[in-house]
């Protein structure tokens, strides 16, 4: 029951692994953001960040996007830390 609640807080379930990806990828928030956009994803970095700090929800397309530019499997953003 806890795991659900901690669920509860969070708008998505991977944000520390998208900025777990992005540190060691050695990309800046603003870089990714601006990568995202090349691909016609309309995220900027403050959006960036509350995604990464799951106050943000995530939809499909941008998990997709997010992974291919972080070079990460999609499967690995929703592993648990």
């Amino acid at each position: 029951m806890s795991l659900i609640i901690s669920f509860m807080d969070r708008k998505n379930i991977v944000g520390s692994r998208v900025r777990k990806a992005r540190k060691e990828s050695k990309i800046t928030q603003m870089e990714l953001a601006a990568q995202l956009q090349v691909l016609g994803i309309g995220i900027d970095r403050p959006a960036i960040s509350k995604l990464e700090s799951g106050s943000r929800p995530v939809t499909d397309i941008e998990v997709d996007a997010i992974a291919k530019i972080l070079k990460v499997p999609i499967s690995w953003l929703f592993e648990e830390n």
